[in-house]
């Protein structure tokens, strides 16, 4: 299957589905109290959604791996801001354990997207390119 926008990728569904949990969450009380704690935190997951759209835009392998790599470093600030919120009573334990498991998931599905990437520099391949269109330029 060729995908064809970025709402197909794994990595993208996975920073998704933490980014609706964080709104939820920083909805209610007592995060929502909490504006520089809530922009903080809406503003990381944002950015590591816009980051793995936009590299996905590009169509270039190398300028995908470099904005894959922004959205990992701002998944990692979500972790910190997750760390944060559990220390302030924002999440309980049960809660926290949902989303760090989700920001987790996040994190290594961008890698080995990452890693899919640079097999795809190292051999050549163009991963845009359809099955039967690979198979007119083999040799």
């Amino acid at each position: 299957m060729t995908i064809t926008h970025f709402e197909q990728l794994a990595a993208w569904k996975r920073v998704d589905e933490l980014r609706r949990e964080i709104i939820a969450f920083t909805a209610q009380e007592p995060a929502s109290r909490d504006f520089k704690f809530c922009n903080q935190i809406r503003d990381a997951i944002g950015s590591a959604c816009r980051n793995t759209s936009e590299g996905f835009g590009r169509f270039r392998l190398a300028e995908n791996l470099r904005f894959l790599g922004f959205a990992k470093g701002s998944i990692a600030e979500v972790q910190d801001c997750l760390i944060e919120a559990k220390e302030k009573a924002y999440l309980d334990d049960k809660h926290f354990d949902r989303v760090w498991t989700l920001s987790r998931r996040a994190i290594g599905t961008n890698v080995n997207y990452q890693k899919y990437l640079r097999w795809c520099l190292d051999t050549g391949t163009k991963p845009w390119l359809k099955a039967n269109e690979l198979e007119t330029l083999k040799p």
